[in-house]
């Protein structure tokens, strides 16, 4: 089944596959220790794109993206409950890999976004919206950062979302 978050022209290069159009597969890791999110391109050169409009960080702005080797599988398209990839980041420095495991033992969730461009048009990501994903069971080494990320899991969500405590609702102590 295709995924209708592609742009057209996404489309037509999964399915040609022209010899002078690159898919230049991105990543955005974000945790609010961050100054700066985390921007990863899976190439040999780093990437300098507009990210779309409606970005939680720098929304519609040119961003570069830092050439990084990371392998991700994406989520299928199917009704599975949790969608969940396995996301591994080779070669990273010691300030990522510092960072990485920083957010990892803290209790705020680490996110990350998926987004791909083409290397004919880089006025925006062709994926409308882009993927994101929690990142947890984080793992990292001197040369590698290794991690599952999950889709938002609706159905394990508390509901209605309000903790009750005798903090915030003195009624409840005796």
């Amino acid at each position: 089944m295709p995924d209708p978050r592609l742009s057209q022209a996404l489309r037509e290069a999964y399915a040609a596959a022209p010899a002078d159009t690159v898919i230049l597969h991105t990543l955005e890791i974000w945790h609010p220790t961050f100054t700066e999110p985390i921007r990863a391109v899976r190439d040999h050169a780093d990437l300098t794109a507009r990210l779309e409009a409606g970005a939680a960080r720098d929304g519609g702005q040119r961003v570069t993206f830092i050439a990084l080797t990371f392998d991700l599988d994406l989520p299928p398209v199917d009704t599975a409950p949790v969608p969940e990839i396995a996301v591994t980041l080779d070669n990273v420095g010691r300030e990522l890999s510092d960072a990485l495991e920083a957010a990892a033992i803290s209790q705020d969730r680490i996110e990350v976004i998926y987004r791909p461009f083409l290397s004919t048009d880089l006025e925006g990501p062709h994926m409308d919206p882009p993927i994101t994903l929690t990142l947890a069971e984080v793992e990292a080494d001197t040369l590698r950062v290794t991690g599952r990320a999950r889709m938002l899991d609706a159905g394990n969500k508390s509901f209605p979302s309000i903790t009750y405590t005798a903090q915030r609702f003195p009624g409840l102590a005796r």
